[in-house]
């Protein structure tokens, strides 16, 4: 495709500002943000409507006031909500959850440095969303190493045509990140760009042994962290989790159902041992999660409340009168025990960032550690 001067200029532009200041340092990687085009892969996008609630979202027009401007600026794009609604569907402000975007370049470029790829490696990249970070690691690595899986049709007919126009065509699949696709197998390494409760074990089959997963680990908490494992025989894998805050949009088949507003009921209730803004920390959540990773949390302040729907289990949290909080449990899981337990074993560490926690995984079962593989740990959702 043709790009003017000005997006040139601009994206010449961002390139400088993440040399300098996200740590873009790879040359190569470096090149390839100089070279692809964004604004061929945004198109309209989603703005948020300044303090709306429920969160509404107002359509942005491709060459808007402003547009190419936004479009070289480091920022995340909305271009999808509730996996059906596009900008173009409306011309005024509809509310939803998004469902895809356009990642911020220092976040997709940052991930391709992490991957550690080497000339020649094949990349199975799970989640083609807009196509650009595809693209980066075409330019990169070539297009025929690139493997690209993108769940939704509609999304991914739209990749295909922006990374023609861009003049690039890996080969892209219409399907289920999560299954992989073993008829190119085997990989090199393996990119995700959306969140997973459990590493999906196809992945462990398809890269080889010596290759590199490098994935967002999320739930039904929201807490969030990135991990780069190494497989060390098929089906098996060991990492650590990554420096920084990371955070993608869960696969679709591990996202929660949609639920109707729990009702809070009765039960048994005692003074907690925790502060509950603990679990409201970016670590603190994501400890939260590990401890209780069936549970939902709906935050609302000094009130944390977890609902396991699957038990009919409840914990919920409020202040005591006298500057501390109790908690009221009911149903076969103590959530709220569990958190405890997780929480005060955590800040007995000294409370670390998830770049202290590692991951082993085995046919077994998936275990996230503290420490070291020795340490405490807690059991994904397999």
């Amino acid at each position: 495709m043709t790009t003017t001067a000005a997006a040139a200029d601009l994206r010449a532009a961002l390139v400088r500002q993440l040399t300098a200041d996200e740590g873009l340092t790879d040359p190569l990687w470096r090149a390839a943000a100089t070279a692809v085009p964004r604004e061929a892969f945004v198109g309209d996008y989603f703005r948020e409507v300044p303090g709306s609630f429920p969160t509404s979202w107002e359509p942005v027009r491709e060459n808007g006031d402003g547009w190419l401007k936004a479009v070289y600026t480091n920022q995340t794009l909305v271009t999808q909500l509730d996996g059906r609604v596009h900008p173009a569907d409306t011309d005024q402000p509809v509310a939803g959850s998004p469902s895809s975007s356009s990642t911020l370049p220092s976040l997709a470029l940052r991930m391709w440095q992490q991957l550690d790829v080497h000339d020649g490696h094949r990349i199975l990249e799970i989640g083609t969303g807009t196509g650009y970070s595809t693209a980066l690691g075409a330019h990169r690595l070539g297009e025929e190493n690139i493997v690209s899986i993108e769940v939704d049709p509609s999304l991914a007919e739209r990749a295909a045509t922006s990374l023609k126009a861009a003049g690039y065509t890996p080969h892209l699949v219409v399907g289920d990140g999560l299954a992989g696709h073993k008829p190119l197998a085997p990989y090199d390494r393996l990119i995700a760009t959306c969140a997973v409760r459990t590493l999906p074990y196809p992945w462990l089959h398809q890269v080889r042994p010596g290759g590199k997963i490098l994935v967002t680990f999320s739930g039904w908490q929201y807490g969030y962290a990135l991990a780069l494992l190494t497989v060390t025989d098929p089906g098996e894998a060991t990492g650590r989790f990554l420096p920084g805050w990371t955070s993608f949009m869960i696969a679709r088949p591990h996202d929660r159902l949609p639920r109707q507003n729990p009702t809070l009921l009765p039960g048994d209730q005692r003074p907690t041992r925790v502060d509950p803004a603990t679990i409201t920390t970016w670590t603190g959540t994501w400890v939260a999660q590990l401890a209780a990773p069936s549970a939902e949390r709906i935050d609302a302040g000094d009130q944390q409340i977890l609902i396991d729907h699957a038990t009919g289990s409840q914990a919920r949290t409020q202040p005591d009168g006298h500057g501390g909080w109790t908690v009221t449990q009911r149903g076969p899981l103590r959530l709220w025990d569990q958190v405890e337990d997780a929480v005060e074993t955590w800040q007995a560490a000294g409370a670390p960032h998830q770049e202290r926690f590692g991951i082993t995984v085995t046919g077994d079962g998936q275990r996230v550690w503290l420490g070291d593989e020795d340490g405490p740990g807690w059991h994904l959702p397999v």
